[in-house]
């Protein structure tokens, strides 16, 4: 049987400069460096040797569905939801609530928020 672990995620982006700045300040993710090439994609660690690259597509069209997006999860889901708010970042639950978390049957509270892309991103603390 084949095995797999989780590796990275790679997001087309219109502006890389102002996509590392939000992700750096909200989420606190470090820069490293692009081993892969001399592109101007930047990668930032999600930790764990896992990784978020961002590829700059400046002239792309980026399409939005709330269904594609990805989860992180934080034992501090509180202090990460005053963070928003005191970085002026719009959050919501599933349904589009703005400004309200969720807690789903199995007790998981999570929030959704969007990208400078639009790009969707669920915090939740199912740690």
């Amino acid at each position: 049987m084949l095995t797999f672990s989780f590796n990275h995620i790679a997001l087309s982006v219109k502006d890389v400069n102002e996509s590392v700045d939000f992700y750096q300040k909200l989420m606190q993710f470090e820069e490293i460096k692009n081993t892969a090439s001399d592109s101007k994609t930047r990668w930032l660690s999600l930790g764990e040797g896992k990784q978020l690259h961002l590829i700059p597509r400046p002239n792309f069209e980026i399409k939005i569905n709330k269904a594609v997006h990805f989860a992180l999860a934080t034992s501090e889901i509180e202090s990460f939801i005053k963070r928003l708010e005191k970085l002026g970042v719009d959050y919501s639950d599933w349904l589009g609530t703005k400004n309200k978390d969720y807690i789903r049957k199995d007790g998981i509270k999570q929030v959704y928020f969007q990208d400078p892309n639009g790009y969707w991103i669920e915090v939740n603390n199912d740690i």
